[in-house]
């Protein structure tokens, strides 16, 4: 019998770290099993600045999905954002020495490995190459090149950038924590497996992550990853400009973003006025919900407005890269009120407001089908895709019994005991994985070398 493919990612946000533990079932959706969730010490802007504070963090959010669900959590997918990633596209070819042979993987690697030369700034390294279009002789618009003849291959490919500092702090925030690192994946990447589905790629869409520290970006079209950018704003900054404004501390300036912010000023009337109580037996403090929502505005303008430029820098308003299925929102800021009708405003787009629900199982909480999770629903579908086993039952690796009764026990029981054990380790490492596309063939082999280059790089550091 297969054993169950057991999938853990892992969120490490500005506000909040969440672990999420799960498996596909039977009908091919997400079973959550458990999800583990820790206020986010030492990230600003999705950038680690306190490696003790993150790694406190990371432990709390593990074990509290261990606890929940009854697996030990061995290694994890990652998503990786921050302020420093930017992506550039590049094309490349190569010449074939005999056309005659058909094109095979080795042909993609020798593509790929061109793109690993691109001269980049001092400190930065390549973290995603995702192939768009391929050519051969002259022939556009090639999905799959893998078998077919030609004498030139070529490629385009969106390459991103990230700060190769910022990604071995996390790596070494994730073996600290007692864990280790099975992938990395871009978390606006993650958020759109979660909530695109595969028309909306096709026809054209922008993926808007409003998180804590940064807002995520994620173009498609034609199914193809066609821009990725990440603007150094999210909810904290409205959180702020909230705690500045009305001259209150910061946790009363949240929960009075979340229970009455609203993105539209002209929703609140004049007289409407919530009653904060003030600190160390000063008087209680009035706020006009009309003011707070022109704060709130006033900062959700400047994000959008960011965003859209990047969305313009892309080029929408080509009607060959127009986005027909228009915006979608998602993270923690797309559940404040009235964004989306504001972001509509502002673009001039159709817009909604992405949940992960699509691919969760019916009977999953509610809480874990809010935008807030999308990332790590996303990076736990990620998981599974890369056929990890990252997790194992609690009772499975406790072996006292086995221990005290060794002696007492015939030696073949005592093997066919150790078999249960260790047999299924053995069979999922030499499990045949199933045909995929070239595209997700490039996808995986980057990262699984990436990967090893940040573990040999953190082992080199001991």
């Amino acid at each position: 019998m297969e054993k169950e493919n057991i999938a853990v990612g892992l969120d490490i946000g500005t506000t909040k770290i969440v672990a999420m533990i799960g498996k596909k079932n039977e009908y091919g959706k997400l079973e959550i099993l458990g999800v583990g969730k820790s206020k986010s010490l030492g990230v600003a802007r999705g950038v680690v600045n306190n490696i003790t504070q993150t790694i406190q963090s990371i432990q709390q959010a593990i074990l509290e999905a261990e606890n929940n669900s009854g697996y030990k959590i061995k290694d994890v997918v990652v998503g990786i954002a921050g302020q420093h990633i930017r992506s550039i596209q590049h094309s490349d070819y190569i010449s074939r020495s005999n056309p005659e042979e058909v094109i095979g993987g080795n042909d993609i690697d020798l593509l790929i490995n061109q793109v690993h030369k691109l001269a980049m700034l001092p400190g930065e390294e390549i973290i995603h190459v995702l192939p768009q279009e391929f050519k051969i002789d002259g022939q556009s618009d090639v999905k799959e090149p893998i078998g077919m003849y030609g004498g030139r291959l070529e490629s385009s490919f969106h390459v991103v950038v990230g700060q190769a500092s910022s990604i071995r702090n996390v790596g070494r925030c994730i073996q600290s924590s007692g864990i280790e690192l099975s992938g990395l994946t871009l978390e606006p990447l993650a958020s759109s497996d979660a909530v695109l589905s595969q028309e909306e790629k096709e026809a054209g869409v922008a993926l808007i992550d409003i998180g804590g520290g940064t807002t995520d970006l994620a173009i498609f079209k034609d199914g193809i990853i066609r821009h990725t950018a990440v603007i150094p704003f999210g909810g904290n900054v409205i959180t702020d400009d909230i705690k500045e404004g009305c001259s209150i501390i910061e946790k009363q300036a949240e929960l009075l973003k979340v229970k009455f912010g609203s993105a539209w000023p002209g929703e609140n009337r004049d007289n409407e006025i919530v009653s904060i109580p003030g600190l160390r037996g000063r008087e209680p403090k009035e706020i006009s919900l009309k003011n707070l929502s022109k704060i709130i505005n006033a900062r959700v303008v400047e994000i959008i407005e960011q965003v859209f430029t990047e969305v313009r820098a892309y080029g929408h308003e080509d009607p060959r890269k127009k986005l027909i299925a228009g915006i979608v929102l998602t993270g923690g800021g797309a559940q404040l009120k009235h964004i989306k009708q504001l972001v509509e405003y502002i673009t001039g787009m159709d817009t909604r407001i992405g949940y992960p629900n699509e691919h969760l199982a019916g009977n999953s909480d509610e809480e874990i089908s809010s935008p807030l999770y999308a990332t790590a629903v996303g990076l736990v579908m990620n998981s599974i895709e890369n056929k990890t086993q990252s997790a194992v039952k609690m009772q499975a690796t406790v072996t006292p019994e086995k221990v005290i009764y060794r002696e007492t026990i015939v030696e073949e029981k005592v093997e066919i005991k150790e078999e249960v054990y260790v047999q299924p380790e053995r069979v999922l490492q030499v499990a045949p994985v199933r045909e995929e596309s070239t595209e997700n063939k490039i996808r995986r082999s980057f990262f699984d070398k990436y990967v090893d280059k940040i573990k040999d790089f953190l082992d080199n550091a001991e």
